[in-house]
């Protein structure tokens, strides 16, 4: 099955480069953007159009999805070893965001406050 369009989890960007990017906001597609699974358990129709700005363009057709020999157990494996890479970093990124956050701030900081007592 394609990636279901009507799907209110479904989005679709395109760039200035003509790149367009389809895909599962939850994530939920391992095989975006050519598929979702089959009985995917988070679908839902979208109701409405609220806030969307649709263009007059047609949509460009999705490449064909690679031939790879991978299955998508083996997929999922790869996926879920860069997602622990990231995991492992991304703690200290968010520390080291922090301290430099904080030092901006007492910088920044007037020592006299004439609203405070």
């Amino acid at each position: 099955m394609g990636m279901r369009e009507e799907c209110k989890h479904f989005q679709s960007r395109t760039y200035s480069t003509g790149e367009v990017a389809r895909f599962c906001v939850l994530g939920n597609a391992p095989d975006q953007p050519w598929s979702c699974p089959e009985n995917c358990v988070t679908y839902e129709p979208r109701l409405a159009d609220v806030g969307w700005s649709h263009g007059s363009l047609v949509d460009r057709p999705v490449e064909p999805a690679p031939q790879t020999s991978a299955s998508l157990d083996e997929r999922r494996e790869l996926l879920n070893m860069a997602s622990d890479i990231v995991n492992a970093v991304a703690p200290e990124m968010f520390e080291e965001r922090r301290r430099e956050l904080d030092a901006l701030e007492k910088s920044n900081r007037r020592g006299w406050r004439f609203w405070r007592r």
